[in-house]
C-alpha cells in the first residue's frame, strides 16, 4: 500500500496538524512546525509537543515529517545570513526531536554567484556545525532544486558533493527528491524506461539506500525547463504516464510520499489524492 499526504497547516498549534491529516485522509503529513516566514520563532512548549506526540500515536497515522523554513540559506556567501541559517537548522533539529519526528526537510539554498563548489562547503559546513547542536535521532534530507540559477542540488553530484564532504557525519543525511523539480532540472520522468535511467543514475552517484522520501508533484514547465511550479498530479507536463511509473516503481511504492500541488479551483488536495491513489491501484 502506497502511503500519501500532504503538507499540512499548523494554524492554532502544531499538534492540530495531526487531526487536519487525518480529516484528509492522509497515510502521511509533513508541517513546518513554526511560522516559516521569519527568522525567530516561538520556543516549543511542552505541552504541546507532548499533545503532537499524543495526537500522532493516536492517529493511525505513518509519518510526520518537518520542513524547514524559508529564509534561510545554508549556501549563502554572507556571514549574518549564514550563522542565523545554521541557528535556524540547529533549533528545528532540536524541534523536531522535541515532537518525535524522525525527518527534517531542507533546501539547500543558494551560492549567490560564488559557485558550486564554495557554496557545497558552505552546506556541509552549516551541517556540521547544526549537527553539534542536535541529538541525533532526527535525520536531514537534502531536496533537490530545479536547477535555477545559481540553486544548489539541481544535479545528483550536487547532492553528492554535499554528503561527501560530511565525512562519519553522513549518516545523519538522507534526500527527498521532488519529482518537479527533478523533471524540471533535466531527469526523465515520463515512462517507466526514463524513471529507471533517473534512478540508476541516483544510484550510481549517491546510492538508493539514502533516498528516504518522495515529494509527489507534477511540473507545469517541460523536460530541463528549471522552471520550479508544481502542478496537480497527471496534470502537467511528467502526465498521468509518468505518474503511474512512478506509483508502480517498486523502490518508490515503499517510500512516504508527500503532496504540494496547487491551490486553485481546478482541483482540490482530495481530489489529487484520489488521483494518486487511482493510478497506485492500476499496478
Amino acid at each position: 500500500m502506497v502511503r500519501l499526504g500532504f503538507h499540512v497547516s499548523i494554524s492554532g498549534g502544531v499538534d492540530k496538524a495531526v487531526d487536519r491529516a487525518r480529516a484528509m485522509g492522509c497515510d502521511v503529513f509533513q508541517i513546518f512546525s513554526r511560522n516559516p516566514r521569519v527568522w525567530r520563532s516561538k520556543p516549543l512548549l511542552p505541552e504541546v509537543a507532548d499533545g503532537f506526540r499524543l495526537r500522532f500515536r493516536e492517529s493511525g497515522l505513518s509519518l510526520a515529517v518537518d520542513h524547514m523554513p524559508y529564509l534561510p540559506n545554508l549556501a549563502s556567501p554572507k556571514e549574518d545570513v549564514y550563522l542565523k541559517s545554521i541557528d535556524v537548522l540547529a533549533e528545528e533539529l532540536v524541534r523536531c526531536h522535541a515532537l518525535s519526528i524522525p525527518y527534517l526537510v531542507t533546501h539547500l539554498g543558494s551560492h549567490l554567484g560564488a559557485g558550486l563548489e564554495q557554496g557545497s562547503m558552505r552546506i556541509a559546513g552549516a551541517l556540521e556545525n547544526a549537527f553539534l547542536a542536535a541529538d541525533d535521532d532526527v535525520m536531514l534530507l537534502l531536496e533537490n532544486t530545479a536547477g535555477t540559477r545559481n540553486s544548489m542540488g539541481g544535479r545528483f553530484e550536487d547532492l553528492a558533493a554535499i554528503i561527501d564532504a560530511l565525512g562519519q557525519k553522513s549518516r545523519r543525511v538522507g534526500v527527498c527528491l521532488d519529482t518537479c523539480h527533478l523533471f524540471a532540472s533535466g531527469y526523465e520522468l515520463r515512462d517507466s524506461q526514463g524513471l529507471q535511467v533517473t534512478l540508476e543514475c541516483f544510484e550510481s552517484t549517491i546510492g538508493l539506500e539514502r533516498l528516504k522520501l518522495v515529494h509527489l508533484n507534477d511540473c507545469r514547465g517541460g523536460l530541463g525547463s528549471h522552471l520550479d511550479r508544481h502542478e496537480h498530479i497527471g496534470l502537467g507536463q511528467i502526465g498521468e504516464k509518468g505518474f503511474r511509473a512512478l506509483l508502480c516503481h517498486p523502490l518508490i511504492r515503499e517510500l512516504p510520499m508527500i503532496m504540494e500541488t496547487p491551490v486553485d479551483d481546478r482541483r482540490d488536495d482530495l481530489g489529487n489524492l484520489r488521483a494518486a491513489r487511482k493510478m497506485a491501484e492500476l499496478c
